[in-house]
C-alpha cells in the first residue's frame, strides 16, 4: 500500500520521514476500508492527519494526541455555524445577491438582508422538482415560479441554496469517514512503532537486532519467508495427488534470491523443471522444458486464493508433462503397444500392454466406461506451424473441424509459449464433440492442452481431461480424454506428416445400440475421424487459396461470387450440424408428443431478429437407420441431382439440372453446386437448391436448402451472404463399425434386431436424416401435434423411398 506523492510531501525531521515509511511499507490488514485510497487533497494538509503522519518524537505520543484533538475540535465547531448558516437555504430564501452575484456586489456597502419564507407548499413543489432535475433550465423555473407564484429569481436562488445544502451535506459526511480514517491510521502507526521498538526474528521467535538493516531488505526477509511456506505447501500437495515425494530445490544463500521470481508461480517453475521428467526425444532428439507459466496481470498471485491458484497450476503442469510423455511413447511405439486387426487393418490399443507401460495420469477407469482407442497416421496439405496455431486457437481449430465441433471455447491461458512462438503454450479449454446422429449423445469435456516443440519442425500437441483434479468439477463426467492429440512433423513442399492419437473412456449405456460397434472401434471420435477431416480441410483451403480456377467449375462465376456462395454454403452445413445433435450452444427444446418413431428425435425452437433464418417456429427433426449397402454407393446415390427424384419432395417428380459448381477438392464428391428443379406445368416456379456434399475416409455428408433467386443473384456476384434466409435439411452417411472394409458378416436389417436369415453382406451404413422446417412464421405461436406429425412422416417416407430406390428391404 502506498500514499504516492503525499509521503514525499511531508515536511519535518529525518525521524519523521521514517515514521512516515514504515505506514507505507509495513502491509496492512485486508479489513481496511478503500476509502483510504482516494482521500482528496484538501484532506492532506489538515493538522489532524499530518499529526498522525509525521511526529518528531516517538515516545510523544499523549502531547499530540491533544494536539490533534484541539485542532478538530476547533474545526468541528468552525463548521457547525457555517453549516448551521447554510441549512436555511432548504427553506428560505433571501431576495438579495446569491452566488456569482455576492462576489460582484462585495464592494458595495452592506445593506440589510430580506427573507421571504416560502409555503409549505411551495417548498414541497420545489423539493419534487429538485429531486428530478437539480439545475433546472430557464423554461423550467418559468413555469414553476408562475405555478407557485414566485418571481423566477427566487426558485433560481432556492435552487442554488438547495444544492448548496445538498453538497454541504455530504461533505460532512465524507469528513466523517475521513476522521475515521485518520483515527484507524494513526492507531496503527502506535502499533507499528511498538513492534519496531520490539522486533522478533520470525524463524527463530527470539528478539532480532536490526542493526543497520533497512526496512525494504526487512520487508522482503518477511516476504521470502512467507514464500518458502507456501513452497512447501506445494510441494506436499503434488506429492500426495501423485503419489511419490517432490522436494523443493535447495534454498540460495541469500534469502533475498527467493522472492525474486520472474513468473506468476514463484518458485514453482524451477520446481517443475528440476524434478518432473520430459518427454522423451523425438526426431533429433531434442527436448525442451516447460516454460514458466505466467499468471495473467488481472490474476491474484498472494494470499490463499492466490495459493490455491498457484497449486492448481502446479498440478496442470505436472499432469501436462506426463501428458506429453505418454501421447509421445504412443505415437512411436508399435507392437506390442498396438497391433493391427485383422478388419480393414485399423490399428488397435493392447490395454494390458497400456497398462504395464504408462502409469494413469488421471486415475483408475470408472466401472461403468468403457474404452476406445485408435491411431491414424497421413500426409496433410499445411506444414507443422500452421497446424500448431490453429489447433492452440479455438475459433480455428472448430472451423478445421466443423461437423466434429458442437461447441468450443479457452477457459484460461496459462502460459502462451516462448521466444514469440507455441512452444510451451499451456491452456484450458472446453469443447463439445459430436458424431452427426441424434443416437449419439453430444461429448462435453474439459482439458488441458498442452504445445511443444521437440525438435526443428517437429510439435506435439495433447490434450488430458482435469475433472479428476479440479475443485469445482462436476461429480460426474460421461466421456473422460486421456492423453490424446497430434504429432506433426514437417516434409518438403508445404507438406506435414500428422500422427494422431485418440484415447477415450465413456459411458456406454447413453449410446443407441446401433452406434456402440461405430464408437467401440474409434471410428466414431477417433484418430481416423480427426485425420480424414483435417486433410479434406486442408484440400479445400489450398484449392480455395490458388488462383486458378478448377476444370470442373463454371467459370461464369467470378471470385468474389464463390467467395459468396462457400460462405453460404458453410453457414448452411453449421446449421444443420446445429439441428441433427442439441449441443449447449443451441437453444432447441426436446419434444415427445403424438406418433413419434422412438428413434426419432424432434426439438422446437423460435427464430427471431436472425438475417439467415426465416422468422417463427423452427421444427427440427432427425433419425438414424442402418442400410445394407456401402456407404459410398448411398453418397453417389444421395448427391446425384438426375436422381434426387426419387427420394425428394421438393424436386416435383422431375429431374434437376445444375447450374453451378465449385469444387473444394480433388474428389468431385466434395464441392458446393446450385441445383434447380423443373416445373411440371405452368402454374409451377421453378426453384433454386443450394447443395454442399462432402466426403473422405470417414464420413460423408449431403446438405441442402431452398433459396431464393434474386438473393441468389446478388450472392453469385460476390454480394454478402449473411441476409440469404435459409433453414438446411440433408443426410451424414457413416460406416457402421467392424466389418464396413469388406468383411462378410451376418447383420441387422433395420435398429429393431430383424435378421435376413444369417445371408452375408459387404459392410453397409449408418443413415441420419434430418429436416428443418418452418410450422408457423409467428414466433409467439403455439405448435400444434399436427406439425410434428407432418415432419415425423416426412422422415419417415424420405427413409423408405431410399430404401425402395437402393432395393434394400425394409
Amino acid at each position: 500500500m502506498s500514499f504516492g506523492g503525499f509521503l514525499d510531501d511531508s515536511s519535518g525531521t529525518n525521524e519523521g520521514l521514517v515514521g512516515a515509511r514504515i505506514v507505507a511499507d509495513i502491509p496492512y490488514s485486508n479489513n481496511m476500508p478503500t476509502g483510504a485510497f482516494a482521500l482528496p487533497k484538501n484532506m492532506f494538509n489538515s493538522p489532524g492527519l499530518s499529526l498522525a503522519l509525521q511526529q518528531p518524537n516517538i515516545d510523544n505520543n499523549q502531547g499530540d494526541e491533544s494536539r490533534l484533538g484541539g485542532n478538530f475540535e476547533a474545526s468541528i465547531g468552525r463548521r457547525s455555524r457555517e453549516e448551521e448558516h447554510e441549512s436555511r437555504s432548504g427553506s428560505d430564501n433571501m431576495y438579495g445577491a446569491s452566488g456569482d452575484d455576492q462576489d460582484a456586489a462585495a464592494d458595495k456597502p452592506p445593506r440589510k438582508k430580506r427573507y421571504h419564507r416560502h409555503t409549505p407548499q411551495q417548498i414541497q413543489e420545489l423539493e419534487a422538482l429538485f429531486k428530478e432535475c437539480p439545475h433546472p433550465d430557464e423554461k423550467q423555473r418559468l413555469e414553476l415560479s408562475k405555478r407557485l407564484c414566485l418571481e423566477t429569481r427566487q426558485v433560481k436562488f432556492w435552487f442554488q441554496n438547495r444544492r448548496t445544502q445538498m453538497k454541504t451535506q455530504l461533505e460532512r459526511h465524507e469528513n466523517s469517514l475521513l476522521r475515521q480514517e485518520n483515527d484507524k491510521l494513526r492507531a496503527e502507526n502506535m502499533s507499528i512503532r511498538d513492534a519496531m521498538r520490539n522486533p522478533m526474528c520470525t524463524n527463530c521467535g527470539g528478539p532480532a537486532i536490526v542493526g543497520d538493516i533497512s526496512l525494504e531488505e526487512q520487508h522482503l526477509r518477511i516476504e521470502n519467508a512467507r514464500l518458502k511456506d507456501e513452497l512447501d505447501r506445494v510441494c506436499a500437495l503434488a506429492g500426495k495427488f501423485l503419489g511419490r515425494p517432490i522436494s523443493a530445490p535447495p534454498m540460495p544463500n541469500s534469502g533475498l534470491e527467493l522472492g525474486v521470481g520472474s513468473n506468476g508461480f514463484g518458485g514453482l517453475s524451477t520446481v517443475a523443471a528440476t524434478t518432473l521428467p520430459l518427454g522423451p526425444d523425438f526426431g533429433c532428439g531434442i527436448t525442451n522444458a516447460l516454460p514458466p507459466v505466467v499468471s495473467p496481470p488481472n490474476r491474484q498471485t498472494t494470499g490463499v486464493t492466490g495459493l490455491d491458484r498457484s497449486v492448481e497450476r502446479s498440478m496442470f503442469l505436472e499432469l501436462a508433462l506426463a501428458a506429453m510423455d505418454e501421447l509421445v511413447k504412443m505415437a512411436q511405439t508399435d507392437e506390442p503397444l498396438w497391433v493391427r486387426s485383422l478388419e480393414g487393418g485399423r490399428e488397435m490399443l493392447k490395454h494390458d500392454e497400456y497398462l504395464r507401460t504408462f502409469t494413469p495420469c488421471i486415475g483408475l477407469k470408472p466401472t461403468s466406461f468403457v474404452t476406445e482407442a485408435s491411431r491414424e497416421t497421413g500426409v496433410v496439405i499445411i506444414n507443422s506451424l500452421a497446424l500448431v496455431e490453429t489447433m492452440m486457437d479455438s475459433n480455428r481449430w472448430a472451423e478445421m473441424f466443423p461437423c466434429m465441433m458442437a461447441r468450443t471455447s479457452t477457459t484460461d491461458v496459462i502460459s502462451n509459449g516462448v521466444g514469440g512462438t507455441r512452444n510451451g503454450a499451456l491452456q484450458l479449454m472446453h469443447a463439445e464433440l459430436q458424431v452427426l446422429s441424434p443416437l449419439v449423445p453430444v461429448r462435453e469435456v474439459s482439458f488441458l492442452r498442452y504445445c511443444k516443440q521437440h525438435a526443428e519442425g517437429v510439435w506435439a500437441v495433447v490434450d488430458v481431461s482435469i475433472d479428476s483434479i479440479r475443485e469445482g468439477a462436476p461429480t460426474f463426467v460421461s466421456c473422460r480424454r486421456l492423453p490424446s492429440g497430434c504429432v506433426v512433423q514437417d516434409l518438403p513442399n508445404g507438406y506435414s506428416k500428422v500422427t494422431w492419437v485418440e484415447h477415450a473412456e465413456y459411458d456406454e449405456t447413453e449410446v443407441h445400440h446401433l452406434y456402440r460397434p461405430l464408437l467401440s472401434s474409434g471410428m466414431g471420435f477417433g484418430a481416423q475421424r480427426w485425420v480424414a477431416t483435417l486433410q479434406r480441410q486442408c484440400e479445400c483451403l489450398a484449392i480455395l487459396m490458388s488462383t486458378t480456377v478448377p476444370t470442373g467449375d463454371h467459370t461464369a462465376i467470378t471470385a468474389s461470387g464463390r467467395r459468396s456462395m462457400l460462405k453460404l454454403a458453410q453457414r448452411m452445413t453449421n446449421n444443420f450440424c446445429a439441428g441433427v445433435c442439441a449441443s449447449t450452444v443451441h437453444k432447441w427444446n426436446k419434444l415427445n408428443v403424438g406418433n413419434v418413431d422412438e428413434d426419432v428425435r424432434v426439438m422446437t425452437r423460435k427464430s427471431v431478429n436472425d438475417p439467415g433464418e426465416p422468422p417463427g417456429i423452427v421444427l427440427s427433426a432427425a433419425t438414424s437407420v442402418w442400410l445394407p449397402v456401402s456407404p459410398q454407393r448411398l453418397f453417389d446415390f444421395l448427391r446425384d441431382e438426375r436422381l434426387r427424384s426419387e427420394w425428394d419432395i421438393l424436386s416435383n417428380g422431375g429431374p434437376m439440372q445444375e447450374m453451378a459448381h465449385i469444387a473444394k477438392g480433388q474428389d468431385h464428391g466434395n464441392c458446393v453446386s446450385l441445383l434447380r428443379a423443373s416445373a411440371m406445368n405452368p402454374n409451377q416456379s421453378s426453384m433454386l437448391i443450394l447443395q454442399e456434399t462432402c466426403i473422405d475416409a470417414a464420413a460423408s455428408l449431403v446438405v441442402y436448402a431452398p433459396v431464393d433467386i434474386p438473393a441468389m443473384h446478388v450472392v453469385m456476384n460476390g454480394g454478402d451472404s449473411a441476409y440469404v434466409a435459409l433453414l438446411p435439411s440433408g443426410f451424414s452417411i457413416v460406416p457402421d463399425g467392424p466389418g464396413s472394409r469388406g468383411t462378410i458378416t451376418n447383420v441387422q436389417v433395420n435398429g429393431s434386431g430383424g435378421d435376413i436369415g444369417g445371408s452375408p453382406r459387404v459392410g453397409g451404413s449408418l443413415l441420419t436424416v434430418a429436416f428443418q422446417i418452418l410450422v408457423n412464421s409467428l414466433p409467439t405461436a403455439k405448435l400444434t401435434v399436427e406439425s410434428v406429425e407432418t415432419v415425423n412422416n416426412l422422415i419417415l417416407c424420405t427413409v423408405q423411398k431410399i430404401k425402395a430406390a437402393l432395393q434394400c428391404e425394409s
